[in-house]
């Protein structure tokens, strides 16, 4: 056993002196002359500490930008920090193309969303290991990613709402903290990735404006809209980054706001680890903003702020801030202090047989696995909206027509932030593999482009309809309509000026109802489409997203009945743009389901199945009402899934406050017949109240609970007991709330 060890340590020795960034052990003979930083066995924040301080003033401002540089006579390796995995690796070649963000919140299932942010990181260490063979540490092939965006959708025009995790921040918050905690593993020592938690804090378009705009925002919305999902992040999954947004809040730079950074997020909720700029964010500062006079200055104040790093090119000018006195060295230390305790964290300084994933290769790129999961995730998150017997798709179906831009379209799956995927199976392909299976004959005819038909476009599609049992209309919004700040030929602002359906595409649509035939919609795209002359005339209506590599073939798991849908609107779907407020104003009122006094078309929750579920029996579970508790059966012929939801809806409220929000949710599986009481944990505060200063309270007086498969109507309460059950607390002050009353 000692002949082992000494043979381990010089071994590992032998390695930390050829590579100069190699870890050796605490002990023996081999690091008796080893600096701190190369000793593994040691916290990571005193090995940053100590190579830090090693440095000169020059090699250190280099480090604090993305693409820092090598430092040879320390053994510091060139290392790039911006990669993107949104979902999926992304801009790095193949890899599996999982379904847009706002897909993934349509399941309500965040152990699906852990296993999915799983897969990412799986790929991501395969990927970083076969760059690293290759002597490759550029752009995107390293493992600190600008991922998850975790702002609140609170406008459905935003061009980037479909990167989110829908409108609501608890349902937010537990996407996020499931997605962080698959990105960075659970290993003790070692990172698996670093996740990055953008844009902090209050950021969501206009897209046109972003490196201009002042989002003005009242204490109770910053606390009780804005920053609930974030806090998650840290105090839940300790996210090792946070990404400060290009904008103002309340006058002050993300970038330059110490009031957001330093005191809220590091002081208040316990950050601990680095915070990178937006890409060009500190630029900003002072080209745009204007709240620095001077590059310098403008460099000075985001890294007193609490910036660490800068993606971009502006700490270049920290010399010029350290020449005028406008920081201190220590500053900058403190700064490299996080950004070296993220790599050693990695495991970029320790030998690869020390490190767990390091033997990760390219059979983890697009394995049949993953591939296999993007299916099911697809599927879980497709939400059906509207169903009079047209689905699932029955014996009675010989000729089936596929018609609509969207059919035969490789963005719709792809979203943005993607990668490349080898075998992309489109809407039309899972449409004819799960058709020819069944013997059932398909046509196509697309019948208009994204944004523009011909009378003989249509004309065709019509033909088609006219000669199928029923048709399958694939329309809809893809990325080039909807999307970041540079936008696109279609859409150049990024934003969605309305929400209405493209008239090409809705034009198709009224053509093929004038046949008779049975049309079923399926829509595409990432935010809301104010549809209200659609539900009465379809025969079904799904919604599917972006739904990645496998979308193609989940969307006909659905259509034909394999997979029974249970996925909920993380949005709301309003009748039209006018029910909206200013798209630039940030106050909340009128915005979201929390606010929204009018009647939507599809609320925020919504969802159908091709089985019926029945609730009864609401009561607490725990102290203090630390749970809710439903018995809920499925009373119908299929098993399914059913995502039940516990909403909070107080008698008494202050006109600044939301008027009903999500408490807890779970979805659960039930076989037909199946009973099962199913408790749902109220996280989050849910029974608290932010009042007009930001400060949390607890709720007094009336409370109703009420607990379904969708939210309660405008009352508060069910139509019938297939969709759920209400029941009132008496809540009071400074004491122990009593029992629920049935």
């Amino acid at each position: 056993m000692k002949r082992f060890s000494l043979a381990l340590t010089l071994t590992l020795a032998l390695a930390a002196a050829s590579t100069g960034c190699r870890r050796a052990p605490s002990r023996g003979l081999a690091n008796r002359n080893l600096p701190r930083y190369r000793i593994p066995t040691l916290p990571a924040t005193e090995r940053a500490a100590d190579l830090v301080r090693r440095m000169t003033v020059s090699e250190k401002i280099a480090q604090t930008m993305n693409d820092a540089p090598a430092i040879p006579r320390l053994g510091v390796p060139a290392y790039e920090w911006w990669n993107e995995a949104l979902h999926g690796v992304a801009r790095a070649d193949r890899a599996t193309v999982f379904p847009q963000a706002i897909g993934l919140a349509a399941t309500f299932d965040d152990d699906l969303v852990k296993r999915v942010a799983t897969a990412i990181s799986d790929e991501a260490r395969a990927k970083f290991n076969l760059a690293q063979a290759r002597g490759d540490t550029g752009r995107y092939h390293g493992l600190t990613f600008f991922s998850p965006n975790l702002n609140l959708f609170r406008d459905p025009r935003w061009g980037r709402g479909h990167e989110t995790f829908g409108e609501d921040p608890l349902l937010t918050a537990r996407m996020g903290v499931a997605f962080i905690g698959g990105m960075q593993g659970d290993n003790p020592q070692y990172w698996k990735t670093v996740a990055t938690a953008k844009h902090f804090a209050v950021h969501s378009g206009p897209e046109a404006e972003r490196h201009t705009f002042d989002a003005r925002v009242s204490p109770h919305d910053l606390a009780d809209s804005y920053l609930p999902h974030f806090e998650a992040a840290v105090r839940a999954s300790r996210v090792g980054s946070v990404m400060a947004a290009y904008n103002r809040v309340n006058g002050q730079p993300c970038v330059a706001n110490s009031t957001l950074l330093n005191d809220t997020l590091r002081r208040r909720w316990g950050f601990l680890g680095y915070v990178v700029g937006d890409c060009g964010a500190v630029d900003d500062v002072w080209a745009h903003h204007a709240t620095a006079a001077t590059p310098a200055a403008a460099a000075a104040d985001a890294l007193l702020a609490g910036t660490d790093l800068d993606c971009g090119r502006a700490y270049r000018h920290l010399d010029d801030a350290l020449a005028q006195g406008l920081i201190k060295e220590a500053d900058l230390d403190r700064a490299l202090d996080r950004l070296f305790m993220a790599r050693f964290r990695l495991g970029l300084f320790d030998p690869p047989e020390l490190v767990p994933w390091s033997k990760l290769g390219s059979e983890q790129i697009e394995s049949p696995a993953h591939l296999k999961l993007a299916r099911q995730a697809a599927a879980r998150s497709i939400v059906l909206l509207e169903n009079r017997g047209a689905l699932p798709l029955g014996p009675a179906i010989h000729r089936l027509g596929v018609v609509g831009p969207m059919a035969d379209d490789l963005p719709v799956l792809l979203a943005n932030y993607h990668g490349i995927p080898s075998h992309p199976v489109r809407l039309l392909d899972g449409v004819r593999d799960a058709a020819a299976a069944r013997g059932v004959t398909v046509r196509y005819a697309p019948g208009a482009r994204l944004v523009e038909t011909t009378p003989s476009a249509v004309a065709n599609a019509v033909a088609v309809a006219r000669d199928s049992d029923a048709v399958i209309a694939f329309v809809g919004l893809d990325p080039r309509l909807e999307g970041e700040e540079h936008g696109t030929r279609f859409n150049p602002g990024g934003d969605r000026l309305n929400l209405d359906m493209p008239a090409a595409q809705r034009e198709l649509v009224e053509a093929l109802f004038a046949t008779g035939k049975p049309v079923i919609v399926v829509l595409t795209g990432g935010s809301a489409l104010a549809v209200p002359w659609l539900p009465a005339r379809a025969a079904a209506v799904l919604y599917s997203w972006y739904p990645g590599v496998e979308g193609g073939h989940a969307v006909a798991d659905v259509l034909f009945g394999d997979v029974n849908p249970a996925g909920r609107l993380p949005i709301t779907i309003y009748r039209s743009t006018e029910d909206l407020p200013p798209f630039a104003s940030y106050d909340m009122r009128g915005r979201t389901y929390r606010y929204f006094e009018g009647e939507p078309l599809y609320p925020f929750g919504y969802g159908l199945s091709y089985t019926t579920f029945r609730y009864t029996k609401i009561g607490a579970v725990g102290g203090n009402y630390a749970a809710t508790a439903v018995e809920i059966e499925n009373a119908g012929t299929r098993a399914g899934d059913e995502v039940v939801q516990a909403y909070i809806l107080p008698r008494d409220l202050p006109p600044y406050a939301p008027r009903r929000w999500l408490g807890g949710f779970s979805r659960v599986t039930l076989a037909p017949g199946e009973r099962r009481i199913v408790k749902i944990p109220l996280t989050g505060n849910p029974l608290t109240l932010v009042d007009e200063t930001g400060a949390r309270r607890h709720l007094t007086g009336d409370v109703d609970i009420a607990v379904g498969g969708r939210q309660p109507d405008r009352t508060g309460h069910y139509a019938d007991e297939t969709q759920g059950a209400t029941t009132t607390l008496h809540l009071a002050p400074a004491v122990a709330p009593p029992a629920l009353r049935p």
